[in-house]
């Protein structure tokens, strides 16, 4: 327990120390690589457990959230999509990272993320939650439109049953738990911490092979992808500043890190192999967020 508060605390490094250690230990990296899926769905029970059905079930409630969701996860990416195959550069792997990477929910460190930049967690927590829900229906469409050979109900299917398997799984292990102390939380929020650290590892697999031979394709790749996601955030955040204050931190922190890692556990890995060199880049501008973004998000307090 001492080791998952240490890993609670300090949180932010840990992903630092996975993101280096996925550049450093590219045979390590290629071993955590198939292991991948498994590590998701993990995370997946964490995140279910820590939460607990009572705040599961509040989570669904709310125009505001709902709504977010809709327009995060499935309108901007069919809009995206629809203009890609308008342009004929929806075959492209980067192209097609993007769109999934649009259609997928916010990832599970998004709460910590807002708790890192001292922001209430519980907006961040109520879209994490109803998004994650709501995911393998509204990924549908946009599978179902996305040149690539696979079938969008089976992929829907694959992805019901992960989610449901390990969220059900995570809320039943806390209904049965009971009510969690401040130490029990914080324990699970330093396990958290510690696989997201492992996960970061595996993700980057792709990353430490390109670095070698290829590393001005992926400088391109790195800062195509950091420009993608910083610039969803700062688009989001300055939408809602003055609209809609509250939601401006949360939002802004979804919208540009999604979960796209849960991909791995649905589509065919002829389908995802190619993608891994995108995933690899997308954590760098992902975990850099509550480091760099702080002084931004200060704005919303003011």
């Amino acid at each position: 327990m001492p080791l998952l508060h240490f890993a609670a605390r300090h949180a932010r490094w840990c992903l630092i120390l996975g993101l280096l250690a996925g550049l450093a230990l590219p045979g390590v990296a290629a071993t955590l690589r198939p292991w991948l899926p498994h590590m998701v769905s993990a995370l997946l029970f964490l995140t279910a457990f820590r939460l607990g059905p009572r705040a599961v079930l509040a989570a669904g409630a709310g125009w505001p959230s709902l709504s977010a969701v809709l327009v995060l996860q499935l309108v901007l990416p069919l809009v995206v999509l629809l203009a890609l195959l308008a342009f004929g550069l929806a075959t492209s792997p980067f192209a097609l990272a993007v769109v999934l990477m649009l259609s997928a929910p916010s990832i599970t460190g998004t709460p910590n993320f807002a708790i890192m930049t001292g922001h209430d967690p519980a907006l961040a927590m109520r879209v994490l939650v109803l998004g994650t829900a709501l995911f393998p229906l509204t990924v549908i469409p946009v599978i179902w439109l996305l040149p690539i050979e696979v079938g969008a109900l089976a992929a829907g299917a694959r992805l019901i049953a992960v989610i449901l398997g390990a969220v059900g799984a995570g809320l039943l292990a806390r209904h049965l738990a009971g009510e969690l102390s401040a130490d029990g939380i914080r324990g699970i929020d330093g396990a958290t911490a510690l696989l997201l650290g492992v996960l970061v590892v595996g993700l980057m697999s792709a990353i430490g092979p390109l670095l070698r031979d290829d590393p001005w394709r992926l400088a391109s790749w790195l800062v195509a992808v950091i420009c993608m996601n910083f610039g969803l955030q700062l688009a989001t955040f300055a939408l809602l500043l003055r609209r809609a204050t509250r939601w401006a931190v949360p939002l802004s922190m979804i919208a540009g890190n999604r979960n796209i890692a849960l991909f791995l556990v649905a589509l065919p890995a002829a389908t995802t192999d190619p993608l891994l060199i995108f995933i690899g880049c997308y954590q760098v501008p992902m975990y850099l967020t509550p480091l760099l973004l702080k002084p931004l998000h200060d704005l919303a307090q003011t």
